[in-house]
C-alpha cells in the first residue's frame, strides 16, 4: 500500500458489511439454515452407512456388499440432486423463490423422517432419491436469493459465508451419528427439524424486487420466458455458461465424493495399519472426518469468498485446484502415523473443499433474473450427474489397488478444472445479468 492511501486525509474504504440491513441479514440466515440441513440429508448417510446397510443386508452382506452399495446409493443421490434442481430451479424463477424454497426444504424433511421406517435396499434408494431432490432444489433456489437482495459490494462475502455453513451441516451429522451409534434409523428422524423452517421461510422472505420486475417484463413479452431450459441452454449467452459451470461444479462434485469423503477411509486405512482394532478404528476415522477434515474445509469455505473479492473468481479457482491436485498425494503418502495424518486432514480439507463455495458466488452472476434459479440449479445439479459417474468409478478403481494409490490417480480430476475456469468469464465487480 501506498503512503498516500495510508496518510491521515484519505478516507478509509468501509467494510464488506457496512450498510447490509436487517432483513438482509435475516435472508442469509434462513438461506443457511436451510443449506445447512441440505448437507446434514446428504452427509448423514456417509457417517452412518456402514451400521445402515449391516442393518438391511444382515449377515449376507459383506464389507465388498456394504461398500458397493454405499456408493451406488450416493449416486442415486447425486442423481435425485439433479433431478429436484432442474425441478425446483425452474419453479423457482417462474413461481417466485419464496414458495420454491419451502417446498424444497418441506420433500427433504419429510423423506429423511420417513428413512426411518426403511427395510429394503429399494426403500432406501427411492427415499435417498426423493431427499436429494429437495435438497438440490433449495441451494439453487437459496443461492440465486442471497445474490439478488444483498447489494454488490456484500454479494461475494455474503455468498461465501452461505455455502461455507454447510460444515455445521456435516458436524450435526457427525454428532448425530456418533451418538446414535448403531440405532441408525434416529439420525434420519433429526431430519425432520428443517420442516420448520417452512413457516419461517413462507412469514419472512419477499420476493426480491429484480425477480419481479423480470417477471412483468416477460409478460409484456419483453424479457426472456421466466425458468426455461430451452431458452437457458438454446441462448448462445447463457448456454455456452451453463454447460461450462456444470463442468466446473462437476470437478468439484466428483472430486467431492471421490477424494474428499475418502479422508474417512484413508483415516481408517491409517489405523488399521497400525494395530487399531476394526471398530475402534471405524469411530476414530468418523471424528477424523467429520470434525478434524472438516474444520480445514469449514475454513477454505470462509476463505473463499475473500479470496474472489480480492483476486476475482477465476484466479481463486485456478490456484485453488492445483493446489488440491498437490495435498491429496501428499496427505496420502506422507503420514504414516495416525497423528502425523490428522495434522495434514484439516489442510486437505481446506483445499479439496473451498473451492464449493465459489459455486454459490459464481453461479448466480452467470445468468439473467429471468434464468437465474434455473442456470445455478443447471451447473451446480446436472454436475452432480457428471459427478456420479466418477462416484461409480471411484467405487471400482478403489478396490482395484492401494487407497492412496487411488485417492491419488483421483486428484487428477482437478486438472480437468484448470481447463474449464479458462473458458469462463470472469465476474467480479460485474452487476447481475439482467
Amino acid at each position: 500500500m501506498s503512503s498516500s492511501e495510508n496518510s491521515p486525509g484519505q478516507p478509509v474504504a468501509a467494510p464488506w458489511y457496512a450498510g447490509v440491513t436487517r432483513y438482509q441479514w435475516l435472508i442469509l440466515i434462513i438461506a443457511s439454515a436451510g443449506w445447512i440441513f441440505d448437507v446434514y440429508e446428504g452427509q448423514i448417510f456417509n457417517i452412518t452407512r456402514t451400521q445402515l446397510l449391516q442393518s438391511i443386508l444382515g449377515k449376507a452382506g459383506s464389507e465388498a456388499d456394504i461398500k458397493r452399495w454405499g456408493d451406488i446409493f450416493l449416486g442415486v443421490f447425486l442423481l435425485g440432486g439433479t433431478a429436484g434442481g432442474l425441478l425446483f430451479g425452474s419453479m423457482a424463477d417462474r413461481l417466485g423463490r419464496k414458495p420454491t424454497m419451502a417446498a424444497s426444504i418441506l420433500m427433504y424433511s419429510i423423506f429423511s423422517g420417513l428413512t426411518y421406517f426403511a427395510a429394503t435396499l429399494w426403500q432406501v434408494a427411492a427415499l435417498r432419491f426423493l431427499v436429494a431432490m429437495g435438497v438440490g432444489g433449495e441451494w439453487a433456489v437459496a443461492a440465486s436469493l442471497v445474490a439478488e437482495v444483498f447489494p454488490a459490494k456484500a454479494r461475494t462475502h455474503a455468498s461465501g459465508i452461505f455455502h461455507a455453513t454447510s460444515v455445521l451441516g456435516t458436524f450435526i451429522a457427525t454428532f448425530a451419528g456418533l451418538a446414535v451409534g448403531a440405532q441408525w434409523r434416529y439420525a434420519y428422524l433429526v431430519g425432520v427439524v428443517p420442516a420448520l423452517l417452512v413457516a419461517w421461510v413462507m412469514a419472512s422472505v419477499k420476493e426480491p424486487e429484480s425477480w419481479k420486475q423480470a417477471g412483468i417484463k416477460a409478460a409484456k413479452n419483453e424479457g426472456g420466458k421466466m425458468g426455461s431450459l430451452k431458452d437457458l441452454l438454446c441462448d448462445p449467452r447463457w448456454g455456452k455458461r451453463a454447460i461450462l459451470g456444470m463442468l466446473l461444479a462437476a470437478v468439484g462434485l466428483g472430486s467431492f465424493w471421490a477424494v474428499n469423503v475418502a479422508g474417512q477411509d484413508l483415516a481408517k486405512y491409517v489405523l488399521l495399519k497400525n494395530g487399531v482394532p476394526a471398530g475402534e478404528a471405524l469411530e476414530r476415522a468418523k471424528w477424523a472426518y467429520g470434525v478434524i477434515e472438516t474444520i480445514g474445509g469449514g475454513l477454505g469455505l470462509l476463505a473463499f469468498g475473500p479470496l474472489c473479492a480480492r483476486f476475482g473468481r477465476k484466479r481463486s479457482f485456478f490456484w485453488i485446484q492445483i493446489a488440491a491436485f498437490l495435498i491429496v498425494p501428499i496427505t496420502c503418502y506422507a503420514p504414516q502415523t495416525y497423528g502425523q495424518l490428522v495434522c495434514l486432514l484439516p489442510i486437505f480439507g481446506f483445499l479439496t473443499l473451498g473451492m464449493h463455495a465459489g459455486y454459490a458466488i459464481y453461479f448466480p452472476e452467470l445468468f439473467p433474473t429471468h434464468l437465474r434459479a434455473t442456470g445455478t440449479a443447471f451447473c451446480f445439479n446436472v454436475g452432480r450427474t457428471v459427478a456420479a459417474s466418477m462416484l461409480f468409478f471411484s467405487g471400482w478403481l478403489k478396490p482395484q489397488m492401494d487407497l492412496r494409490l487411488a485417492l491419488s490417480l483421483l486428484s487428477c480430476l482437478f486438472l480437468l478444472g484448470l481447463v474449464v475456469i479458462h473458458f469462463l468469464p470472469e465476474t467480479k465487480d460485474q452487476p447481475l445479468p439482467e
